[in-house]
């Protein structure tokens, strides 16, 4: 049977206006304040359809016009040694990686991918002849450039030339992808200002970040995962956040299961974490401030650079507009944490002893992060507890299959002109 595009409209989160979706609407008409936009899908009630590939199992609560091959799906599994080790009795992973043995099949190690089949699903046809611009700091860029390379869609990249490493593959890469990077002492948002440039130009279009309905619907199904397999909606979720989004996508998510009915009518606690010392989201949490606080560029570039979880260091996330992840904390009575280095090594070691498998710096900042809620006694015994573990079984994946790196078409300089960049990007792209 064909696939039929899921059925919603989308609405302003700041005015309660509705609508249809034009096609790609990222933002409302006319809204007076910074708002993210939301899906409200015509089923209430989330159908899991065990016929369909991966995480299109969810695809009622997807905004999608057609299927993507080669898609996996978030397990969930209940956590026996390493709920043993921090004294909790219901604790539930969200495994996002490389881990055949419990089902975890994501070739790109990230739950980004989640996003990638999602957003690309999202496209119609009269876009297919433009070119989608990502910025990414890493994982994003690995999961949409698989994604296009398998489904022959036309992806642009601008990553920081400094995280390109995280750009391996299982073998070459279909030319419809291509990489443009930033300097070697740049970060993610010079990489989003390199973005923000090329989709100025005609036959480019912004993927949209966290204001694609499609990249926060897609990364929810972490939370569908979870819930649907637990049963009920956890008492707390756990993540490690450089934009939030995930965060954000996992309590929307969670307002849809208490419109399901079905899952009960608690929202989780949204506890998420940063690696220090690149923590403005966290600071301005701690300061109970919806503004984020002044960060000299100069020196969030510094900070960028000494953290492991390279991912994690977004400057302008969606943290303070209507719907974002400081109303998504207030609403569901979170908090956040700090993690450093060190304190996430020594969870990455406990979780691979514990659990059988390696996991990626951020999900080791989230796992350290639980266990200063339990040490702090913030999560107890009984608690159901989610960890969503948002990226793992890299070096598994690694071990078993011989990788391919792409190579960036341009380095460009983060004081390169605007004319510089389209001028090259038409002659060469």
């Amino acid at each position: 049977m064909a696939f039929k595009p899921t059925k919603y409209q989308v609405k302003c989160v700041a005015d309660g206006r509705v609508c249809d979706d034009s096609g790609w609407m990222l933002d409302f008409p006319n809204s007076e304040k910074p708002s993210l936009i939301r899906a409200i899908y015509e089923k209430k009630q989330l159908e899991v359809k065990e016929d369909q590939e991966g995480l299109y199992r969810f695809a009622d609560w997807l905004p999608i016009k057609n299927l993507l091959k080669g898609c996996s799906c978030p397990v969930t599994y209940k956590s026996d040694k390493l709920a043993n080790k921090l004294g909790l009795n219901n604790l539930y992973i969200t495994f996002n990686g490389y881990y055949p043995e419990i089902g975890a099949k994501m070739r790109t190690c990230s739950f980004k991918e989640t996003e990638a089949y999602t957003v690309c699903a999202r496209l119609g046809k009269e876009m297919l002849d433009k070119t989608m611009v990502v910025s990414s700091a890493g994982n994003t860029a690995r999961a949409f450039a698989q994604v296009c390379s398998d489904n022959n869609i036309k992806l642009l990249l601008t990553v920081p030339e400094d995280n390109i490493k995280a750009l391996w593959f299982e073998k070459p890469l279909n030319p419809c992808v291509k990489l443009l990077c930033t300097e070697s002492g740049s970060d993610y948002f010079d990489a989003i200002n390199l973005g923000n440039i090329i989709c100025e130009m005609d036959d480019f279009f912004a993927e949209g970040g966290a204001k694609n309905i499609a990249r926060r619907d897609g990364m929810s199904t972490t939370m569908m995962s979870a819930v649907t397999f637990i049963g009920r909606i956890p008492d707390f979720y756990f993540q490690a956040v450089g934009s939030g989004t995930g965060a954000i996508a996992a309590w929307e998510a969670n307002l849809r299961f208490i419109d399901d009915g079905r899952f009960g009518s608690n929202k989780a606690k949204i506890y998420v974490s940063q690696n220090k010392p690149f923590t403005p989201m966290y600071d301005a949490w701690k300061a109970h401030s919806r503004a984020m606080l002044p960060y000299d560029a100069d020196q969030a570039r510094k900070d960028a650079a000494e953290i492991d979880a390279k991912v994690l260091s977004n400057r302008k996330p969606p943290y303070s507009l209507a719907g974002g992840l400081f109303d998504a904390m207030v609403d569901s009575d979170g908090d956040f944490f700090a993690v450093t280095n060190e304190e996430a090594r020594k969870a990455a070691e406990m979780f691979e002893q514990l659990e059988g498998v390696d996991i990626h710096p951020a999900a080791a900042v989230a796992t350290a992060s639980l266990i200063q809620a339990v040490d702090t006694k913030q999560v107890k015994t009984d608690d159901i507890v989610m960890l969503n573990i948002t990226g793992g079984g890299e070096k598994l994946f690694k071990k078993q299959n011989d990788v391919w790196y792409l190579k960036p078409d341009k380095v460009f300089s983060v004081n390169a002109s605007k004319d510089e960049i389209k001028e090259f990007v038409k002659r060469s792209l």
